[in-house]
């Protein structure tokens, strides 16, 4: 029987527009052709609302309910009235049997973080470098981590593999 673990989080931050869903969307497809399960969270400043009015699930929340769950034969999605916003510690533990979880977001959390950053948007980063595990950009940047191109999944795939999960026993055959 494995030995209970803490899950590794990873934000991946950086300016509106810079390229971080795509940059994300990149590196999962690579753990997951790796075979790692992945979770993802996106973190959404803004109120946000998945379900769509007129809907029954909508409508049981407009009713007055708590938590709804709306139910499928391939997914499942909750839908819980907060009083305050949860932190990463409390949302991980909900994400089920994961090998790691990428967040996207989550800029001033004390996560380690993969900066994105394109030239045309400004090389100012948002990250000092004790925060960040690498820097994905499109120019070559005097910050001494790791540098990846905004595409090199493999490289960042690669990094995360050697930092969070080859002495965990998940690479193990």
């Amino acid at each position: 029987m494995k030995e209970p673990r803490n899950t590794p989080v990873i934000s991946f931050v950086g300016r509106s527009g810079v390229g971080k869903t795509t940059a994300l969307e990149h590196v999962i497809r690579e753990l997951k052709r790796r075979g790692l399960r992945v979770g993802t969270i996106k973190h959404d400043a803004h109120d946000f609302d998945i379900d769509r009015p007129g809907k029954d699930s909508w409508r049981h929340g407009q009713a007055g309910s708590d938590i709804v769950v709306i139910a499928g034969p391939h997914r499942v999605a909750v839908i819980r009235k907060l009083d305050h916003e949860l932190t990463l510690d409390d949302i991980v533990p909900l994400m089920g049997d994961v090998d790691l979880v990428l967040t996207e977001g989550y800029k001033r959390g004390d996560r380690p973080k993969i900066e994105v950053s394109r030239k045309e948007l400004g090389t100012e980063l948002l990250c000092r470098a004790e925060e960040l595990l690498g820097l994905m950009c499109d120019y070559e940047s005097d910050m001494p981590v790791p540098q990846f191109g905004l595409e090199d999944a493999v490289g960042v795939a690669d990094l995360l593999e050697e930092m969070f999960l080859r002495d965990s026993g998940e690479l193990d055959a």
